[in-house]
């Protein structure tokens, strides 16, 4: 693995667990002590960061882009219409062997009970639901979104009570398609999604006392 792919690996993922607030700023030289680097393969991971929406620059520093609620929403409807698809075809196309290792998925947050598992879980399952179609656009679509989408769906994992709904949601759209169900799967895919978007954009956002999004950057208006 090149060092610029690890730096940009770390990077992501000091983003997406919020580490990294929203709205941080830093600069290049942090990151030379921060990962013993070149300048080279830091600009190059930043790069690729910027590319996918988590980092921009300013003047001559760098910041983590704000969380904004108008690109939640709009990546939101999308996920809507791409996941739709996703489970419809997968209902036709998917094999036991499949939905088995994506059981395997789910179960193994049952063993690891922290919030950065089951975070993580719940980005795996959504991205392996999209291989079940056999089709790269929609697997890249589904991997972009969960990087889009992955510091708001920290509030989903937040509670107890919101970890126990995703086990059954996710347990509910992978039975309906392993029984060829499509508009039992579509339905649950559909609510799924909507009831994370009801629940979690908007005043909650910033709104809950002990979460670590409460005080970072938040920009637009939800609807």
């Amino acid at each position: 693995m090149s060092q610029m792919t690890v730096i940009y690996e770390q990077l992501r993922d000091a983003i997406l667990s919020l580490e990294m607030a929203p709205g941080q700023r830093f600069s290049e030289r942090s990151l030379e002590s921060r990962f013993s680097g070149s300048r080279t393969p830091i600009r190059a991971a930043l790069a690729r960061l910027e590319t996918d929406g988590l980092v921009a620059r300013e003047e001559r520093s760098w910041i983590v882009t704000p969380i904004s609620l108008d690109e939640l929403e709009q990546a939101i409807e999308f996920r809507q219409v791409i996941e739709v698809e996703v489970v419809k075809l997968a209902c036709d196309r998917a094999r036991e062997a499949d939905i088995a290792v994506i059981e395997e998925i789910l179960a193994s947050c049952r063993e690891d009970e922290s919030r950065a598992a089951w975070h993580r879980v719940g980005s795996d399952f959504h991205v392996a639901l999209a291989r079940l179609t056999s089709n790269a656009f929609y697997i890249r679509a589904v991997e972009d979104l969960m990087i889009r989408l992955s510091r708001a769906r920290w509030l989903e994992v937040w509670t107890v009570e919101g970890r126990d709904r995703s086990w059954d949601e996710h347990h509910a759209i992978l039975r309906f398609i392993r029984e060829g169900r499509v508009d039992e799967a579509v339905a649950a895919i559909s609510g799924h999604i909507e009831g994370v978007r009801s629940r979690n954009i908007g005043s909650r956002l910033t709104d809950a006392p002990s979460h670590p999004v409460r005080g970072f950057a938040v920009v637009g208006k939800a609807s």
